[in-house]
């Protein structure tokens, strides 16, 4: 027995010894498959509609914390045409852009984007950039980087006419400022490092692509601060509002129109506007509300009408809001207001559920002329009229009412 239990305890020896001999060889083995799966990756980043402070933010986050050991190089896919933030932030994105610790490539597509403005001017600080067919790059205006900054290929641009108008796909091939870039893909593999398995008629890619993309939160805001939503935005909440001044309670519209005007205010306040354009479109608001009241369309209307024409035309200072969303909303809010929202009032305060038998034989004034149909004011408030009289009677003229006919009232002068 002695015999044996030494037999087994010296196994257990050799055993132990064996593990730990061979141990390390498999944990050394098994890190350095963790490293080869977890090579540094190609992170993507959107820039599309406008460069606002929430992308801005998130580009600066990215440049700031982006490691060489996890990233093989940053790509900004863009398609922006226009900036709302300052100078200074441009400059920093620019600075950060040349100091990063990775690669920065710029690629503009897909097909049919643009890069403009300046958001254009990033992309001179770049060493590498991608064209789709059919993109355009150009009208970079007064840069706001440093000339230390910016690729040489670029320099000759601050003196050419490149500055207030744009270059298409063949040009800036031709001139050197890009790489064609038909697909995203075709664009990561002309970065270095970037490593692909060809399979004859196509490539695979082997290194790891991450796409980043704005939060729920953040892409909802992004887009609210567009010039389009916003101009809408704000509109449709002062319309809703007035209509739930002339409602019981406060209801569904004045919610919904409250929250549209904090929303419309938000963009305002992103986007570049003139002030006094939107004092005019509140102008125009308070001007329709007036003749909402009346129950009849007059001065006011017409007033308003055109004011909310001027008001939208000059919102905005530097930023384009096409003359679809602008035709749009002011021929909603017209038809509105003039139309839709007069007769409401009027059907509301002249319901048959409202008892109206005190209106006979009531005393009014004739707001203006009656021939045969018009407006007449008694006790403060307004009603449609008509006499069935032959000759008209005059604004001013003091009226009896004779009769009530449904909507109507039917009245006579007295004089």
């Amino acid at each position: 027995m002695g015999f044996l239990t030494n037999f087994f305890k010296s196994r257990k020896q050799i055993v132990f010894l064996v593990l730990l001999f061979v141990m390390p060889f498999i944990f050394f083995d098994d890190i350095a498959s963790a490293s080869q799966n977890e090579s540094p990756e190609v992170q993507v980043i959107e820039i599309s509609g406008f460069l606002d402070p929430i992308v801005a933010d998130m580009l600066t986050t990215t440049l700031r914390e982006v490691s060489p050991l996890e990233t093989l190089a940053l790509v900004f896919q863009v398609d922006s045409s226009e900036t709302v933030v300052s100078d200074e932030k441009i400059a920093e994105i620019a600075e950060l852009i040349q100091t990063s610790p990775v690669p920065v490539s710029f690629w503009v597509g897909p097909s049919g984007a643009r890069a403009t403005g300046k958001v254009a001017q990033l992309l001179t600080v770049a060493s590498d950039v991608g064209i789709a067919p059919g993109s355009r790059i150009g009208r970079f205006g007064d840069l706001v980087i440093p000339l230390d900054h910016i690729n040489p290929a670029f320099i000759s641009l601050k003196e050419s006419d490149f500055e207030t108008t744009s270059m298409g796909y063949d040009e800036v091939i031709n001139r050197g400022f890009a790489r064609p870039s038909p697909v995203l893909l075709e664009h990561l593999v002309g970065i270095d490092g970037f490593q692909v398995t060809d399979k004859g008629s196509s490539v695979e890619p082997v290194t790891r692509t991450q796409f980043r993309e704005l939060g729920p939160s953040q892409q909802f805001f992004h887009s609210v601060a567009s010039p389009a939503i916003t101009y809408l935005l704000f509109i449709a909440g002062m319309g809703l509002l007035i209509f739930e001044l002339y409602t019981a309670g406060v209801g569904v519209a004045g919610l919904v129109g409250a929250f549209s005007l904090l929303l419309g205010g938000y963009g305002l306040a992103i986007l570049p506007t003139r002030e006094w354009s939107i004092a005019i479109l509140i102008l125009a608001m308070v001007g329709y509300a007036v003749d909402v009241q009346t129950g009849v369309p007059r001065f006011w209307t017409v007033f308003s009408t055109v004011a909310l024409v001027v008001g939208s035309l000059f919102l905005f200072d530097g930023v384009s809001l096409s003359w679809i969303t602008q035709l749009a909303g002011i021929s909603v809010t017209v038809l509105v207001m003039a139309g839709g929202m007069p007769a409401m009032i009027r059907t509301r305060f002249a319901t048959p559920t409202i008892d109206r038998g005190w209106l006979s034989k009531e005393i009014g004034t004739a707001v203006d002329v009656i021939n045969p149909e018009g407006t007449v004011e008694i006790r403060g408030v307004m009603w449609r009229a008509r006499t069935s009289c032959q000759t008209p009677i005059s604004i001013g003229s003091t009226i009896r009412v004779i009769s009530i006919d449904d909507l109507w009232l039917e009245v006579e002068s007295i004089e």
